[in-house]
């Protein structure tokens, strides 16, 4: 028997976040601010997902000056079919989008 596992409201707001900024990356940073979630929560989240290969992840490669590069994160093509996959499920049950879901703006990252 395959046991299918719904992600947690936490993990179908950052697939949300991450659908909503396309192909373009986002740092956990701004992540966590829009979201509105813990760093504690969302980079978990963000490590189980590239481990499952749903989340790529690259280093950011021309900070500006007086700062470390940070991890940057963007949906794969699998994690863009999930993050479908959850989209639908909220919209079949409540219609409501997922506790701490919050819309990026375009080219926001």
């Amino acid at each position: 028997m395959v046991r299918t596992r719904h992600p947690s409201p936490q993990t179908a707001a950052v697939l949300t976040a991450l659908a909503e900024a396309g192909k373009g990356w986002s740092h956990g940073y701004d992540l966590c601010r829009v979201l509105d979630l813990k760093a504690g929560t969302v980079y978990p989240i963000l490590i189980r997902l590239a481990e499952r290969g749903h989340v790529e992840t690259s280093w950011e490669t021309d900070p500006p000056r007086g700062r470390p590069a940070r991890h940057l994160y963007r949906l794969s093509t699998a994690g863009a079919e999930l993050a479908r996959a959850v989209a639908a499920t909220a919209r079949a049950g409540d219609g409501a989008p997922a506790p701490g879901a919050a819309r990026l703006a375009p080219g926001t990252t």
